[in-house]
């Protein structure tokens, strides 16, 4: 039988093998070590897509929430807190240098009706088709009228990705929602950064 070890008000559990199994990857890094990272990477309906990462000492990411186990800090990623919080993290061996980490989250994967729907229709409607060239879009935020997305994949950098947009994912969207009017991509499609958007929390 294992047992977790929680974060406190963040309710965040790793099971006793996932621990022992990060404390021996810690352990033979070759860098100094100030942490772990938990991060949401993505999601689709079916769930929460996550990260978890190394912290090298001094690059301590600013704005996220800590708390002490005791063999690690972990930093949960500061701008999506609710969305993490009780999450609890298993391992389990799927072979040889493969992650076995395992992630259960409990928390909605949108708040927002909305949202859910628009998710909905990339899922099942938009992913599956433009899958076929190598590409996804991923829907970041919902802000009244207007849905921010991201293109990556075969759609970032493509001098197509905006007739893709337009002509394929919002007229999918807007047929089955009319209360949204516009879709705004945010990909920087040189870089793949996205510096001009901040998500609001949902």
């Amino acid at each position: 039988m294992t047992t977790d070890v929680v974060t406190g008000d963040l309710g965040i559990t790793f099971s006793e093998v996932a621990r022992s199994k990060l404390v021996e990857v810690l352990t033979g890094y070759p860098e100094e070590v100030a942490g772990l990272r938990l991060k949401i990477a993505g999601r689709t309906s079916e769930g929460f897509e996550h990260v978890l990462t190394i912290v090298e000492k001094g690059f301590e990411p600013a704005g996220d929430a800590t708390a002490d186990f005791p063999d690690f800090k972990l930093y949960v990623e500061g701008e999506r807190i609710d969305d993490l919080r009780g999450t609890a993290v298993h391992y389990e061996f799927k072979g040889p240098n493969v992650s076995g980490l395992e992630f259960n989250n409990p928390n909605p994967v949108w708040r927002d009706p909305l949202a859910q729907e628009i998710q909905r229709i990339f899922d099942e409607q938009v992913n599956p088709q433009i899958a076929a060239h190598g590409g996804f879009v991923q829907l970041l935020d919902v802000q009244g009228s207007k849905a921010y997305i991201e293109m990556g994949g075969g759609c970032q950098g493509c001098g197509m990705a905006n007739v893709t947009l337009k002509q394929g994912i919002e007229v999918a969207v807007k047929e089955q929602l009319p209360e949204i009017d516009e879709l705004i991509d945010i990909t920087d499609h040189q870089s793949g950064e996205n510096p001009y958007y901040k998500p609001s929390k949902k």
